[in-house]
């Protein structure tokens, strides 16, 4: 069996770099049967270069025309996988790029957990930003600390409460029993609902340390201390923190990760307030999003 067989790459754009976008299609083109692209209202003069490089026989180019969320993106993308009889699902955002043998990493870890019986729900790569400290990137809450799980070797596989999604690949059999992504969310806390719900459905994610990327995380980071820490935009920060909030509210969350994320929130809060420019609009962007995540005012902002 090819490497790359039954294993579908879903990758949401949204006005690419489209160099950084041209160096992913090439990375993942050889590990992969097939490449989905959903662009989520580029520009037009963006659009031109997707078209460019999306012309190609294993690659297809869905264009929604606007911008309806990572959410619901990822489910077309998911949606036409499952169509063309895709095994697994490999999703990625545009600034993003993989190791050459990333994907191989992710579905051999996955047929192996899955040889032991156990449900899984997704196995994700361990990613580097040359912005950032690169601590590990893969998380579990224990008792009513947030903790990150160690690489302790390449060869690691650490059990993870959830999975960033670029990078992460999903059994389609695994989807089809706990669901899709919550388009509602439109962006942030997608990919953390969703583990979270399928961990709540019994089945369990893994971090493969073997398996790298590249990836942007987030804007230029804030510098304090002498350490870099992950940067949004006003904007983004009203969808995490509306988003958190909402979860908080789910009767399915245990209360200890709620307690945990929670605690985590309210200093998220102080810190952007504080060190975030312009400061005024990331406190107001942050206090709405807690008051309609109160409220369940969900889906895009208008």
């Amino acid at each position: 069996m090819e490497k790359g067989e039954g294993v579908y790459a879903v990758v949401v754009t949204f006005n690419p770099c489209v160099d950084q976008f041209g160096n992913l299609l090439a990375a993942l083109g050889p590990q992969v049967q097939s490449i989905i692209v959903v662009d989520n209202g580029s520009a037009n003069g963006v659009l031109a270069d997707l078209n460019r490089l999306c012309d190609l026989p294993a690659i297809d180019l869905i264009r929604l025309g606007a911008n309806k969320g990572i959410a619901f993106a990822q489910n077309v993308g998911i949606q036409a996988a499952r169509r063309a009889g895709a095994k697994y699902v490999v999703l990625f955002d545009h600034d993003s790029c993989p190791a050459p043998d990333m994907v191989f990493q992710l579905r051999a870890v996955a047929e192996a957990k899955a040889a032991l019986g156990i449900k899984v729900g997704g196995v994700g790569a361990r990613y580097f930003d040359d912005r950032q400290d690169n601590p590990p990137p893969f998380i579990q809450v224990v008792g009513l600390k947030v903790e990150r799980q160690p690489c302790q070797c390449d060869g690691s596989v650490v059990a993870v409460d959830y999975l960033i999604a670029s990078g992460c690949l999903i059994p389609l059999n695994t989807l089809d029993a706990v669901g899709e992504m919550n388009e509602e969310l439109f962006i942030d806390y997608v990919d953390i609902e969703w583990g979270l719900r399928a961990k709540a459905n019994g089945f369990l994610s893994f971090g493969v340390c073997a398996a790298k990327m590249a990836h942007d995380l987030g804007d230029e980071p804030i510098v304090f201390l002498g350490k870099s820490y992950p940067a949004h935009s006003p904007l983004r920060h009203y969808y995490h923190f509306r988003n958190a909030v909402w979860m908080y509210r789910q009767s399915w969350l245990p209360l200890h990760w709620k307690l945990a994320d929670g605690w985590r929130l309210i200093l998220k809060y102080g810190f952007y307030s504080l060190l975030a420019h312009p400061r005024s609009m990331h406190w107001r962007m942050m206090t709405k999003g807690i008051a309609h995540g109160l409220r369940g005012k969900m889906g895009r902002l208008v």
